[in-house]
């Protein structure tokens, strides 16, 4: 390809072209190679409360990309030769063709995958379509379709196991109950910031509610002040006039939790009662007929783990312990983002996460500990054994467009209630912050 070629492709890329010609091969190759292996880092994306002012300009550089590399390459293995050759083609930049081939060197075995689409917004979902492409799995290496245009479909995992399956909504989520049965349908989310995600063009909270009719909803990390609430309830959704918001009092714009209902609570609390934990925002209890609700947001163990012990010994103990007090009375629904991706089917690369904040030993242990082992089940992975769906996907890296995630965010019920639930499901597609939405349908 021509140096001309080359600069119009690195300037859309967003990397100076400075350089004689085999300098712009190189930055051109660099980039390429970094979108294929590329990977998503709770500890680098999570832990740096800066992302989250850069969240609209972020998400446009993803889509960005996503508009402009269509290809689907295969998982793959690269052969033990010192000088190999692969041929990257069509490269769509612009609407232009570019055919690039480019010299990679690989000393051992590497598995890469790449897989690209757009993601489906809430007010312009559209029908999907069957895409001509196709994922090799790295196990067993048979063949089978995906669709482009739903990434959550591809079986993302360093090291997948036998009888894994991704998480499709569209076949696996389940009809509500027949009519004449009584439920509740709940959705949580982690917005990241609910200003900026209500700034977000495109985004609706009315086109939400109109989707899935949700009864309830709860938010973690709206990270508003206390000055912002009463406007933001103004303007958010018609139709549910009961809502429950926390925020933190001793760090400005972060954490906060809130519950938003079309049904009226019989009571409502704020933290866990304790106030060594009640500060940040992060827990807000609302009691219904039959159940108590609680919309929490775990604290991060922090870069360096400095919150692990902090985490580990008073926050999940406390959390456990109230929520154990609460069921004396009545079953409770316990939802948000719980901050543990708790089995290696819940993260894409676990083997390089070992220390990272939310896949520690120690708080995967404390997650059973305090809660699975308490008699509270996992709603998801209870329906879905096999199944790996992600609720988390990092800014940086494509993450979200390969499907490289983690799942951080649960309904844990009673078991007094974990017959009932009739549904527990993720939404992949919708975008807005680094999380997705979940959501729960429980028989009354």
């Amino acid at each position: 390809m021509t140096i001309q070629q080359l600069r119009t492709a690195l300037r859309t890329a967003g990397i100076p072209p400075k350089g004689l010609k085999r300098e712009l091969v190189s930055a051109l190759q660099s980039y390429l190679a970094k979108e294929i292996d590329g990977e998503s880092s709770l500890l680098a994306d999570k832990q740096d409360p800066s992302n989250s002012d850069k969240r609209i300009s972020m998400m446009m550089e993803t889509k960005s990309v996503e508009d402009q590399v269509q290809d689907a390459n295969s998982f793959s293995k690269v052969s033990e030769v010192q000088q190999s050759r692969r041929t990257v083609k069509q490269l769509q930049i612009k609407g232009k063709m570019v055919d690039v081939n480019a010299k990679i060197v690989a000393t051992e075995q590497k598995k890469s995958a790449c897989a690209s689409g757009r993601m489906t917004s809430l007010t312009k979902k559209k029908a999907s379509s069957d895409v001509d492409s196709k994922y090799v799995s790295a196990k067993n290496r048979v063949t089978l379709p995906v669709n482009q245009s739903e990434p959550w479909t591809i079986l993302a995992h360093k090291k997948p196991q036998k009888g894994w399956i991704a998480y499709n909504p569209r076949t696996m989520r389940r009809s509500l109950p027949i009519e004449n049965t009584k439920f509740v349908k709940i959705l949580s989310w982690n917005v990241n910031g609910l200003r900026a995600l209500l700034k977000l063009e495109g985004f609706s909270a009315m086109e939400l509610a109109k989707q899935e009719n949700f009864d309830v909803l709860c938010l973690q990390e709206t990270k508003l002040q206390e000055k912002d609430v009463e406007s933001i309830k103004q303007s958010l959704i018609e139709g549910y006039e009961n809502s429950f918001w926390t925020c933190s009092n001793t760090r400005l714009g972060y954490s906060g939790t809130a519950i938003i209902s079309r049904i009226k609570p019989l009571a409502v609390r704020y933290g866990l009662g304790i106030s060594d934990h009640d500060s940040e925002g992060r827990v807000v209890t609302a009691e219904f007929d039959s159940f108590y609700l609680l919309s929490v947001y775990v604290p991060n163990s922090g870069d360096g783990l400095r919150r692990l012990a902090y985490r580990i010994t008073e926050w999940d103990p406390s959390l456990g312990n109230y929520i154990k007090e609460l069921e004396k009375s009545k079953p409770v629904i316990l939802t948000g983002d719980l901050n543990c991706a708790h089995e290696e089917i819940d993260i894409y690369n676990p083997a390089g996460n070992r220390r990272s904040a939310g896949f520690t030993i120690e708080e995967r242990q404390s997650f059973s500990t305090n809660f699975l082992s308490r008699g509270f089940v996992d709603t998801f992975r209870k329906q879905n054994p096999d199944v790996v769906g992600y609720t988390y996907w990092g800014y940086r890296h494509g993450a979200r467009k390969g499907n490289k995630g983690w799942r951080l965010d649960y309904f844990l019920v009673s078991e007094a209630i974990a017959d009932d639930v009739h549904d527990s499901f993720i939404l992949p597609d919708v975008i807005g912050s680094d999380h997705c939405p979940i959501g729960l349908v429980l028989k009354l």
